[in-house]
């Protein structure tokens, strides 16, 4: 296994490309733009799935599950959502293959096998779990519906990268119906705040909570939440969304319910997502040079042991302390890995292990074993030191928390220090391109200006965050009278 990869410095998105590949997280299929997650990723993935899994139960919701299609007439329904979706949509035509004649041995659609109503096959699933909610509603009493899907979505997307944008992807997507406005609000919040959550305390990258602007909301919301993160090139990445849909999709297929009074009432209703494109920024957020860096809590495997020994004598003593110290790491719920492979060499074991960012690793030797020690090795620093075996398996576990906190600080120092004010449009572009990161600054609240900076720059605004404060000022590109700044930056 050749462990080089490209550096950051030297292109950051070739690093990015082959890091995915060469720490076995997944590669391309002979899907176009579809990728094959391979188990060290999708193990990764599953961590994620569970931690998100346990908030969304926690907070009342259930997971349910949907069909993949989606009836045109049922996609069309909202007209907002539909626009948004329209380019990005795979569409089913016929349902049967048949024998062509003419090119024996291939196969060529049957045209009597034509649908008589085309489907899409879901970019989203709020059409198709709508016009079921319809059948679930009559009362107040039926109220709220708090589910949940895990499932795969396909956008048709021209240009595509590992986890990062797909033409089919893996995400979660809640789907919630409510009584009141009031509820449906608080649900969209709370949502978001569970995704900041996860966000920070588990994947260890700080994140800006903040609302979309009209231009950027949802195709069918009235308001979209997001957290936006910073990658390590100074881009944006679109962590997760939490939108408001209002009465929109309860219209579009006429969900009402009777209220305690005896009145019907159309439902309010939210949405909320994550998916694999995490990841990516799992990745982006926190890897170096040599290979992934990965936070304890997400890492398939804490901690790898590497023996260094001669004589089956030596290797014997070694896996005695071995199996006891993983007996006490597993006892506290610490993944462990024993590599005692004998058809690789301690240098490669080393070089694939910090590949895959495994926090912690012990070399274990049979010196070691006679001065009841240990090297210690951690991901994040690169540093290791030799410490005494005993107590070992509460140092790790006090290791791998600090390890933790150690990322998450390292990417928060990076993100403040890339949060840059400006008051002026010269000064805005000289950020974008020698700095990069968010950039802070006035704008008059119009789409035509948002449009314009986006077009110049390639610049959008990626939020307005929750926690803004009122700060009277003018546009950095019109002049105009602005009550606040928002964050604008280029973005994955």
């Amino acid at each position: 296994m050749s462990k080089s990869i490209t550096t950051r410095a030297e292109d950051y998105s070739k690093w990015y490309n082959e890091l995915v590949v060469k720490a076995d997280l997944a590669e391309n299929s002979g899907v176009r733009g579809c990728m094959v997650i391979k188990p060290y990723g999708y193990a990764i993935w599953e961590k994620l799935q569970a931690e998100l899994d346990k908030r969304f139960k926690a907070t009342g919701h259930q997971n349910a599950y949907f069909p993949i299609f989606v009836p045109k007439s049922y996609f069309e329904a909202e007209e907002k959502n539909a626009e948004g979706f329209a380019k990005e949509c795979a569409v089913v035509t016929h349902y049967r293959l048949k024998s062509d004649e003419e090119n024996p041995g291939k196969l060529k659609v049957d045209e009597d096998a034509k649908l008589e109503e085309e489907l899409i096959v879901r970019p989203t699933s709020e059409a198709i779990i709508w016009s079921t909610y319809k059948n679930w509603i009559q009362s107040h009493r039926d109220l709220p519906i708090l589910i949940n899907q895990w499932a795969n979505v396909v956008r048709w997307e021209m240009r595509t990268r590992l986890f990062l944008r797909t033409a089919e992807f893996l995400w979660q997507e809640g789907h919630t119906a409510h009584a009141t406005k009031e509820e449906a609000i608080a649900e969209a919040e709370q949502m978001l705040h569970v995704y900041a959550d996860v966000a920070e305390n588990i994947m260890a990258i700080p994140v800006v909570k903040g609302r979309k602007t009209e231009t950027e909301r949802f195709a069918g919301a009235e308001d979209t939440l997001t957290i936006e993160a910073l990658m390590q090139d100074g881009k944006a990445l679109q962590a997760g969304t939490s939108h408001f849909l209002g009465q929109n999709f309860a219209k579009a297929f006429d969900v009402k319910y009777t209220n305690k009074e005896g009145k019907q009432e159309y439902v309010w209703a939210t949405s909320w997502g994550v998916s694999t494109r995490l990841m990516g920024a799992l990745i982006m957020t926190h890897s170096d040079d040599s290979g992934l860096v990965l936070p304890p809590k997400l890492a398939p495997i804490q901690v790898v042991i590497v023996p260094i020994f001669k004589t089956e004598e030596e290797k014997a003593n070694i896996d005695r302390f071995v199996n006891q110290l993983s007996d006490e790491l597993q006892d506290m719920n610490i993944s462990v890995r024993y590599d005692d492979r004998d058809t690789h060499r301690p240098g490669f074991k080393f070089a694939e292990w910090e590949l895959k960012g495994v926090p912690v690793r012990i070399t274990a030797g049979a010196r070691d074993m006679q001065n009841n020690t240990v090297e210690l090795a951690r991901r994040d620093t690169q540093t290791k030191e030799t410490v005494e075996q005993n107590g070992l398996a509460k140092r790790i576990q006090d290791l791998l928390h600090e390890i933790q906190q150690s990322i998450y600080q390292k990417a928060f120092a990076y993100r403040e220090n890339h949060i840059t004010e400006v008051n002026s449009f010269d000064e805005f572009k000289e950020v974008l391109e020698t700095k990069g990161g968010f950039v802070s600054a006035h704008w008059d609240g119009t789409a035509e200006t948002e449009e314009k900076i986006q077009e110049l720059t390639k610049a959008t605004i990626r939020c307005i965050p929750l926690d803004n404060k009122e700060e009277q000022g003018v546009c950095v590109f019109t002049g105009k009278p602005s009550a606040q700044r928002v964050l604008f930056a280029k973005a994955y």
